[in-house]
């Protein structure tokens, strides 16, 4: 009896010492599961346990902090995040996710005073950039947030959401040529997300304010217009001609065909520009009739975006399957939008 106890104790023991060299991981991606499930609770309750193990992760400590902000542990999230962020190592996403729960208690000044850290340390981020604005619109300074989009836009090019946050505070103040713009790069960006929709309503919809009678006119006698959206606007109105007051998909796709066709003759040079680029490299493909119905798709009815898909059947599938083959990346340098 006296050895089988010994045998107990030491399987026991054997035990402990493996599953302490796998703890921290398996209980990690165990958490992951549980807060995907939804359960909060036990991930946090699990993280803890990870946490002991291994107290300097900074992955365990960003996944800790951000379990209990969906737990709606606020106090707890920020006392985790503010011991995270003093990390060597911790990374964009770990001020985002203290950033999240500063803003969930509307604690904007010290959230601002993260982000201005944050900034500091990674200049550069199109994440920190509109964390940062959509602290300040939430805080009703929409001047310090359209800065800190349009600065996203300039130093992360390929970051959507400042985009996304662009393309609707622009739409509000009735610019709708850089509507126009920062949503279809949006689009190119994000194409298939909840998000898309919304811009491609948008997008159609700052299309018609555009070519509405002296609208585009008046955007380039604006002062905060800039000169590279001033020759966009120049082509686009030698190419517009008598535009009906109902304005349809299909006098747009018209009007965006000969633009792009007017813009690689007489400014693409001067304006090396991404978006430019491969609506061209689309029209080449033949594909660009479907891109401009994918883009304006939610201003059409069901049906009638499904006829038009029916009848270029051909060009639909070269679309589909041309943006499921791709990355859109857009570099730096393009940034034309100071005044």
């Amino acid at each position: 009896m006296k050895y089988f106890f010994i045998f107990v104790l030491i399987v026991a023991g054997f035990s402990t010492v493996q599953s302490q060299e796998q703890t921290a991981k398996l209980l990690q991606e165990t958490a992951r599961t549980l807060v995907q499930k939804g359960d909060y609770d036990n991930a946090v309750v699990i993280l803890e346990r990870a946490k002991q193990q291994e107290p300097n992760n900074v992955d365990i400590l960003r996944d800790l902090c951000f379990a209990n902000y969906l737990k709606r542990d606020f106090s707890k999230a920020i006392e985790v995040g503010k011991e995270l962020v003093e990390k060597p190592d911790a990374d964009q996403q770990s001020f985002q996710v203290l950033g999240l729960a500063y803003k969930a208690i509307a604690s904007y000044k010290e959230c601002g005073k993260l982000y201005r850290t944050a900034l500091h340390k990674f200049p550069n981020s199109g994440v920190i950039h509109n964390e940062y604005a959509e602290l300040s619109a939430m805080d009703n300074d929409m001047d310090e947030a359209i800065t800190e989009w349009e600065k996203g836009i300039e130093v992360d090019p390929t970051y959507s959401s400042n985009y996304y946050n662009a393309t609707m505070y622009y739409a509000r103040k009735n610019n709708w040529i850089r509507s126009i713009l920062y949503g279809e790069l949006f689009l190119n960006l994000e194409s298939y997300s909840a998000r898309t929709e919304e811009i491609k309503t948008q997008l159609a919809a700052s299309y018609k304010s555009l070519l509405a009678p002296g609208a585009i006119q008046q955007l380039m006698n604006n002062k905060n217009t800039s000169a590279f959206e001033k020759n966009v606007l120049e082509v686009l109105v030698k190419m517009t001609g008598n535009v009906k007051t109902n304005i349809t998909a299909a006098d747009i796709s018209s009007i965006r065909t000969k633009f792009i066709t007017g813009w690689m003759q007489e400014k693409q040079k001067q304006f090396p520009f991404r978006l430019f680029d491969h609506q061209q490299y689309l029209l080449n493909q033949g594909l660009f009739e479907a891109y401009n119905y994918w883009l304006m798709s939610t201003s059409l009815s069901a049906d009638e975006y499904a006829a038009w898909q029916k009848n270029h059947a051909k060009e639909t599938e070269g679309l589909k399957t041309f943006q499921e083959s791709r990355v859109f990346k857009i570099p730096t340098g393009q940034y034309y939008f100071t005044r």
